[in-house]
């Protein structure tokens, strides 16, 4: 069994998430309480108590989904995981990226909780409100999606942002021209071309001052060397080196998310066992969709840790 875990982007965040862990593990705890500190706000009781239009605010969804999947990590590592000898790699869906550093050790918590809320702020004051779009276009492969956002351009922005499995490819842009998208990829043979609802569009161009904000921000974040091999969103292959790490987390935001790539550079690379570390199991169904082959386990509760444990150390 060759293993790597991957941390979710957002999207993933619900009302509640992360309290069962809290109630039941110390270490747990301990993790909301250093991201409260760190932030100078009880994110924690955000997310536990919601209400949830202030919990999906991009500049808190970003670090709370890292905040559940690091406290996830450090109760395995209380009951005896070790990371360098169990897992082979690391990965995440976008902002998941950033759980993954602080999973393989990389950033600190408190650092990667104030990137992400200099992130989340960044991304979300790039472009004005309904300025910007994003859509789902379901059931072209990327390439075909990729002309689409081209043709649909017409001088504006848009371009394939989230290749996330196949037929499963997100563009984002202009607002009109992420409109236009929908129009031709339906014309394309698209099974369904929908507009997302989302408050910023992620991962393209309009992007590019959130992208300076980061290229400051990780300029002065100390980023050490990954217990693990990192396959970054913009390579869909591993990185180490901290210099490497830092440009990749800046190319990033403007960046497509070449996850489809990397699920299947994982799959060639002999591993065999996804565990999807944090809320939800939106990775773990493209990772199916991926690579059918693969075992996909989702490890965010009590119950499902002690499963996990249970698999890796017998």
């Amino acid at each position: 069994m060759t293993i790597a875990f991957t941390f979710p982007g957002q999207g993933s965040q619900t009302v509640g998430m992360g309290k069962g862990l809290a109630d039941a593990f110390p270490e747990a705890k301990a993790v909301f309480e250093e991201v409260d500190e760190a932030l100078g706000q009880k994110l924690s009781e955000v997310m536990w108590d919601g209400p949830e239009e202030v919990l999906t605010l991009t500049a808190n969804a970003q670090p709370a989904l890292m905040a559940v999947s690091l406290a996830t990590m450090r109760v395995l590592e209380a009951k005896g995981l070790d990371l360098k000898s169990a897992v082979a790699y690391v990965a995440g869906h976008s902002l998941g990226e950033y759980s993954a550093l602080a999973a393989a050790g990389s950033l600190d918590v408190a650092t990667t909780a104030r990137l992400l809320r200099v992130r989340g702020d960044a991304m979300q004051n790039a472009v004005p409100v309904g300025a910007g779009a994003m859509a789902a276009l379901l059931g072209l492969d990327f390439d075909v999606a990729a002309e689409v956002a081209q043709e649909a351009a017409q001088g504006e922005v848009c371009q394939a942002a989230n290749d996330n499995a196949p037929g499963q490819v997100v563009v984002s842009g202009h607002l009109a021209a992420v409109e236009r998208a929908v129009e031709i990829a339906k014309a394309k043979g698209a099974r369904r071309a929908v507009m997302l609802p989302v408050s910023a569009p992620f991962h393209c161009a309009l992007m590019a001052p959130a992208a300076d904000a980061m290229s400051k921000a990780l300029a002065n974040a100390d980023i050490k060397s990954p217990a693990v091999p990192l396959v970054a969103n913009v390579l869909a292959a591993p990185i180490t080196d901290p210099g490497e790490i830092r440009s990749k987390l800046v190319e990033q935001v403007t960046g497509t998310v070449r996850w489809r790539e990397s699920v299947s550079w994982l799959a060639g690379n002999g591993v065999d066992t996804f565990v999807e570390v944090g809320t939800g199991k939106v990775l773990t169904g493209m990772v199916r969709r991926i690579h059918k082959e693969a075992t996909g386990l989702v490890v965010n509760t009590p119950e499902d840790i002690d499963a996990l444990m249970e698999k890796i150390v017998g």
